[in-house]
Protein backbone atom coordinates (compact mmCIF):
# COMPACT_ATOMS: atom_id res chain seq x y z
CA UNK A 1 0.00 0.00 0.00
CA UNK A 2 1.50 3.33 -1.08
CA UNK A 3 1.54 6.42 1.08
CA UNK A 4 -1.16 8.15 -1.01
CA UNK A 5 -3.52 5.16 -0.91
CA UNK A 6 -2.88 4.78 2.84
CA UNK A 7 -3.92 8.40 3.47
CA UNK A 8 -7.01 8.04 1.31
CA UNK A 9 -7.94 4.90 3.24
CA UNK A 10 -7.44 6.74 6.57
CA UNK A 11 -9.60 9.65 5.37
CA UNK A 12 -12.39 7.23 4.44
CA UNK A 13 -12.11 5.65 7.89
CA UNK A 14 -12.32 9.05 9.55
CA UNK A 15 -15.34 10.06 7.48
CA UNK A 16 -17.06 6.80 8.37
CA UNK A 17 -16.40 7.45 12.07
CA UNK A 18 -17.05 11.22 11.99
CA UNK A 19 -19.73 11.05 14.71
CA UNK A 20 -17.24 9.43 17.08
CA UNK A 21 -14.68 12.16 16.38
CA UNK A 22 -17.31 14.85 17.05
CA UNK A 23 -18.07 13.29 20.42
CA UNK A 24 -14.35 13.03 21.22
CA UNK A 25 -13.59 16.60 20.11
CA UNK A 26 -14.40 18.50 23.39
CA UNK A 27 -12.17 16.21 25.46
CA UNK A 28 -9.39 16.13 22.84
CA UNK A 29 -9.35 19.93 22.56
CA UNK A 30 -9.03 20.30 26.35
CA UNK A 31 -6.44 17.49 26.52
CA UNK A 32 -4.29 19.10 23.82
CA UNK A 33 -4.62 22.59 25.33
CA UNK A 34 -3.93 21.69 28.96
CA UNK A 35 -1.71 18.60 28.69
CA UNK A 36 0.01 18.16 25.31
CA UNK A 37 0.88 21.84 24.67
CA UNK A 38 2.21 22.48 28.24
CA UNK A 39 4.39 19.34 28.03
CA UNK A 40 5.83 20.45 24.67
CA UNK A 41 6.44 23.99 25.96
CA UNK A 42 8.13 22.59 29.09
CA UNK A 43 10.48 20.47 26.97
CA UNK A 44 11.36 23.53 24.83
CA UNK A 45 11.91 25.72 27.92
CA UNK A 46 14.27 23.10 29.37
CA UNK A 47 16.83 24.17 26.76
CA UNK A 48 16.61 27.85 27.77
CA UNK A 49 17.45 30.20 30.60
CA UNK A 50 14.13 31.72 31.70
CA UNK A 51 13.64 33.69 34.93
CA UNK A 52 10.04 34.91 34.30
CA UNK A 53 11.28 38.48 33.76
CA UNK A 54 13.40 38.21 30.61
CA UNK A 55 12.56 36.49 27.35
CA UNK A 56 13.81 32.84 27.33
CA UNK A 57 17.42 32.56 26.10
CA UNK A 58 18.53 29.36 24.38
CA UNK A 59 21.45 27.70 26.22
CA UNK A 60 21.40 24.18 24.76
CA UNK A 61 22.10 21.29 27.13
CA UNK A 62 23.43 23.47 29.98
CA UNK A 63 20.43 22.85 32.26
CA UNK A 64 20.83 19.08 31.88
CA UNK A 65 24.61 19.08 32.42
CA UNK A 66 24.10 21.25 35.52
CA UNK A 67 21.35 18.89 36.69
CA UNK A 68 23.39 15.68 36.53
CA UNK A 69 26.95 16.97 37.04
CA UNK A 70 26.67 19.94 39.42
CA UNK A 71 23.40 19.62 41.37
CA UNK A 72 24.09 17.25 44.29
CA UNK A 73 20.63 17.82 45.76
CA UNK A 74 19.01 16.59 42.52
CA UNK A 75 20.93 13.32 42.79
CA UNK A 76 19.62 12.92 46.37
CA UNK A 77 16.12 13.70 45.06
CA UNK A 78 16.46 11.07 42.30
CA UNK A 79 17.62 8.47 44.84
CA UNK A 80 14.73 9.25 47.22
CA UNK A 81 12.16 9.28 44.40
CA UNK A 82 13.34 5.94 43.01
CA UNK A 83 13.31 4.49 46.54
CA UNK A 84 9.73 5.72 46.97
CA UNK A 85 8.69 4.33 43.59
CA UNK A 86 10.38 0.93 44.01
CA UNK A 87 8.86 0.36 47.47
CA UNK A 88 5.49 2.15 47.43
CA UNK A 89 4.64 1.52 43.74
CA UNK A 90 4.57 -2.32 43.65
CA UNK A 91 3.44 -2.74 47.29
CA UNK A 92 0.55 -0.27 46.95
CA UNK A 93 -0.44 -1.78 43.58
CA UNK A 94 -0.53 -5.33 44.98
CA UNK A 95 -2.26 -4.12 48.17
CA UNK A 96 -4.94 -2.33 46.13
CA UNK A 97 -5.68 -5.50 44.19
CA UNK A 98 -5.57 -7.88 47.18
CA UNK A 99 -7.90 -5.72 49.29
CA UNK A 100 -10.23 -5.22 46.31
CA UNK A 101 -10.25 -8.99 45.67
CA UNK A 102 -11.09 -9.76 49.32
CA UNK A 103 -13.75 -7.04 49.56
CA UNK A 104 -15.35 -8.22 46.32
CA UNK A 105 -16.19 -11.53 48.03
CA UNK A 106 -18.33 -9.77 50.69
CA UNK A 107 -22.07 -9.10 50.54
CA UNK A 108 -23.05 -5.80 48.81
CA UNK A 109 -23.66 -3.90 52.08
CA UNK A 110 -20.39 -5.01 53.67
CA UNK A 111 -18.59 -4.39 50.37
CA UNK A 112 -19.78 -0.76 50.27
CA UNK A 113 -18.87 -0.21 53.94
CA UNK A 114 -15.37 -1.72 53.65
CA UNK A 115 -14.69 0.16 50.40
CA UNK A 116 -15.45 3.43 52.22
CA UNK A 117 -13.21 2.47 55.17
CA UNK A 118 -10.22 1.65 52.93
CA UNK A 119 -10.76 4.55 50.50
CA UNK A 120 -11.35 7.24 53.17
CA UNK A 121 -7.66 8.07 53.96
CA UNK A 122 -6.98 9.04 50.33
CA UNK A 123 -9.80 11.63 50.30
CA UNK A 124 -9.41 12.97 53.84
CA UNK A 125 -8.56 16.65 54.28
CA UNK A 126 -5.74 17.44 56.70
CA UNK A 127 -4.80 13.77 57.00
CA UNK A 128 -1.13 14.49 57.79
CA UNK A 129 -2.12 16.07 61.11
CA UNK A 130 -2.76 12.55 62.48
CA UNK A 131 0.77 11.43 61.60
CA UNK A 132 2.29 14.64 62.99
CA UNK A 133 0.61 13.77 66.31
CA UNK A 134 1.89 10.18 66.17
CA UNK A 135 5.49 11.14 65.35
CA UNK A 136 5.69 14.39 67.32
CA UNK A 137 9.21 14.89 68.67
CA UNK A 138 8.21 15.52 72.32
CA UNK A 139 6.90 13.27 75.10
CA UNK A 140 3.33 14.03 74.06
CA UNK A 141 3.76 12.37 70.65
CA UNK A 142 1.91 9.06 70.53
CA UNK A 143 4.92 7.00 69.37
CA UNK A 144 7.32 8.57 71.90
CA UNK A 145 4.75 8.41 74.72
CA UNK A 146 4.09 4.69 74.23
CA UNK A 147 7.77 3.76 73.79
CA UNK A 148 8.76 5.70 76.93
CA UNK A 149 5.86 4.21 78.89
CA UNK A 150 6.85 0.66 77.88
CA UNK A 151 10.50 1.30 78.73
CA UNK A 152 11.99 1.18 75.24
CA UNK A 153 13.08 4.85 75.36
CA UNK A 154 14.36 7.19 78.05
CA UNK A 155 14.24 10.37 75.97
CA UNK A 156 11.86 11.26 73.09
CA UNK A 157 13.10 10.83 69.51
CA UNK A 158 12.85 13.64 66.96
CA UNK A 159 11.28 11.32 64.40
CA UNK A 160 10.78 13.88 61.63
CA UNK A 161 14.07 15.71 62.25
CA UNK A 162 16.35 12.64 62.23
CA UNK A 163 17.61 11.53 58.81
CA UNK A 164 17.48 7.82 59.59
CA UNK A 165 13.76 7.88 60.40
CA UNK A 166 12.36 10.36 57.87
CA UNK A 167 12.18 8.15 54.77
CA UNK A 168 10.71 5.04 56.49
CA UNK A 169 7.99 7.22 58.05
CA UNK A 170 7.16 8.91 54.73
CA UNK A 171 6.99 5.52 52.97
CA UNK A 172 4.67 4.21 55.71
CA UNK A 173 2.34 7.20 55.37
CA UNK A 174 2.39 7.01 51.56
CA UNK A 175 1.42 3.32 51.70
CA UNK A 176 -1.42 4.18 54.11
CA UNK A 177 -2.69 6.76 51.60
CA UNK A 178 -2.27 4.52 48.56
CA UNK A 179 -5.71 2.85 48.43
CA UNK A 180 -7.18 5.50 46.17
CA UNK A 181 -8.50 5.61 42.61
CA UNK A 182 -6.68 2.43 41.56
CA UNK A 183 -8.36 0.56 44.42
CA UNK A 184 -11.80 1.66 43.19
CA UNK A 185 -10.87 0.70 39.61
CA UNK A 186 -9.95 -2.82 40.76
CA UNK A 187 -13.25 -3.23 42.61
CA UNK A 188 -15.13 -2.06 39.51
CA UNK A 189 -13.07 -4.44 37.32
CA UNK A 190 -13.79 -7.42 39.58
CA UNK A 191 -17.50 -6.63 39.37
CA UNK A 192 -17.43 -6.81 35.56
CA UNK A 193 -15.80 -10.26 35.27
CA UNK A 194 -18.23 -12.65 33.53
CA UNK A 195 -19.17 -15.37 36.05
CA UNK A 196 -19.80 -17.91 33.31
CA UNK A 197 -16.05 -17.88 32.58
CA UNK A 198 -15.40 -19.56 35.94
CA UNK A 199 -17.83 -22.36 35.06
CA UNK A 200 -16.18 -22.79 31.66
CA UNK A 201 -12.76 -22.76 33.36
CA UNK A 202 -13.82 -25.54 35.75
CA UNK A 203 -14.81 -27.65 32.74
CA UNK A 204 -11.45 -26.90 31.05
CA UNK A 205 -9.46 -28.10 34.08
CA UNK A 206 -8.96 -25.07 36.35
CA UNK A 207 -8.71 -26.61 39.83
CA UNK A 208 -8.24 -23.81 42.43
CA UNK A 209 -8.70 -20.09 43.15
CA UNK A 210 -5.12 -19.20 42.18
CA UNK A 211 -5.59 -20.66 38.70
CA UNK A 212 -8.93 -18.82 38.44
CA UNK A 213 -7.14 -15.61 39.39
CA UNK A 214 -4.28 -16.01 36.86
CA UNK A 215 -6.17 -17.45 33.87
CA UNK A 216 -9.61 -15.81 34.22
CA UNK A 217 -9.83 -12.88 36.67
CA UNK A 218 -6.66 -10.97 35.77
CA UNK A 219 -6.96 -11.31 31.95
CA UNK A 220 -10.63 -10.21 32.19
CA UNK A 221 -9.70 -6.96 33.92
CA UNK A 222 -6.58 -5.92 31.96
CA UNK A 223 -7.89 -2.35 31.35
CA UNK A 224 -8.38 -1.80 35.10
CA UNK A 225 -4.97 -3.34 35.84
CA UNK A 226 -3.37 -0.95 33.36
CA UNK A 227 -5.25 2.05 34.77
CA UNK A 228 -4.30 1.09 38.33
CA UNK A 229 -0.64 0.67 37.36
CA UNK A 230 -0.50 4.11 35.74
CA UNK A 231 -2.18 5.73 38.76
CA UNK A 232 0.04 4.02 41.34
CA UNK A 233 3.26 4.68 39.40
CA UNK A 234 2.39 8.32 38.81
CA UNK A 235 1.54 8.77 42.49
CA UNK A 236 4.77 7.12 43.67
CA UNK A 237 6.99 9.16 41.31
CA UNK A 238 5.16 12.47 41.94
CA UNK A 239 5.30 12.28 45.74
CA UNK A 240 5.72 15.71 47.32
CA UNK A 241 2.81 16.66 49.60
CA UNK A 242 3.62 14.02 52.22
CA UNK A 243 7.29 15.09 52.28
CA UNK A 244 6.50 18.80 52.66
CA UNK A 245 3.77 18.25 55.28
CA UNK A 246 5.73 15.91 57.53
CA UNK A 247 9.45 16.60 56.99
CA UNK A 248 9.26 20.29 56.06
CA UNK A 249 10.50 22.17 53.01
CA UNK A 250 13.41 21.75 52.75
CA UNK A 251 13.82 18.70 54.99
CA UNK A 252 16.82 18.01 57.26
CA UNK A 253 19.88 17.57 55.00
CA UNK A 254 17.41 17.03 52.12
CA UNK A 255 16.60 13.58 53.56
CA UNK A 256 13.05 13.78 52.21
CA UNK A 257 13.84 15.69 49.00
CA UNK A 258 12.10 14.27 45.93
CA UNK A 259 12.21 15.27 42.27
CA UNK A 260 8.89 17.10 42.61
CA UNK A 261 9.94 19.06 45.74
CA UNK A 262 13.16 19.98 43.90
CA UNK A 263 11.02 21.12 40.97
CA UNK A 264 8.81 23.20 43.30
CA UNK A 265 11.94 24.79 44.81
CA UNK A 266 13.31 25.99 41.45
CA UNK A 267 9.95 26.67 39.81
CA UNK A 268 8.00 28.53 42.51
CA UNK A 269 10.70 29.80 44.89
CA UNK A 270 13.70 30.66 42.72
CA UNK A 271 11.75 31.16 39.47
CA UNK A 272 14.43 29.43 37.38
CA UNK A 273 11.81 28.16 34.96
CA UNK A 274 14.23 26.76 32.38
CA UNK A 275 15.99 24.65 35.02
CA UNK A 276 12.65 23.62 36.57
CA UNK A 277 11.47 22.55 33.10
CA UNK A 278 14.58 20.37 32.73
CA UNK A 279 13.74 18.66 36.06
CA UNK A 280 10.13 18.17 34.90
CA UNK A 281 11.30 16.71 31.56
CA UNK A 282 13.59 14.19 33.29
CA UNK A 283 10.72 13.12 35.58
CA UNK A 284 8.38 12.88 32.58
CA UNK A 285 10.82 10.62 30.70
CA UNK A 286 11.29 8.37 33.77
CA UNK A 287 7.50 8.06 34.15
CA UNK A 288 6.94 7.29 30.46
CA UNK A 289 9.72 4.69 30.41
CA UNK A 290 8.42 2.98 33.56
CA UNK A 291 4.84 2.96 32.29
CA UNK A 292 5.93 1.35 29.00
CA UNK A 293 7.81 -1.34 30.94
CA UNK A 294 4.78 -2.03 33.15
CA UNK A 295 2.47 -2.23 30.11
CA UNK A 296 4.82 -4.82 28.58
CA UNK A 297 4.73 -6.88 31.79
CA UNK A 298 0.93 -6.66 32.14
CA UNK A 299 0.46 -8.01 28.60
CA UNK A 300 1.96 -11.29 29.84
CA UNK A 301 -0.73 -11.75 32.52
CA UNK A 302 -2.61 -15.01 31.98
CA UNK A 303 -0.04 -16.46 29.56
Amino acid sequence: MGMKSWWSWKLKEMKASKHSYVLLAPYMILFIMFTVIPVVISIILSFTYFNMLEFPRFIGWQNYTRLFLEDDVFLIAIKNTLLFAIITGPISYIACFVFAWIINELTPKWRAFMTLIFYAPSISGNVYFIWLMIFSGDRYGIANGLLIKWGFLLEPIQWLKTEAYIMPILILVQLWLSLGTGFLAFIAGLQTVDRTLYEAGAVDGIKNRWQELWYITLPSMRPQLMFGAVIQLTTSFAVADVSIALAGFPSVNYAAETVVTHLIDFGTTRFEMGYASAIATVLFMIMVGTNLLVQKLLRRVGE
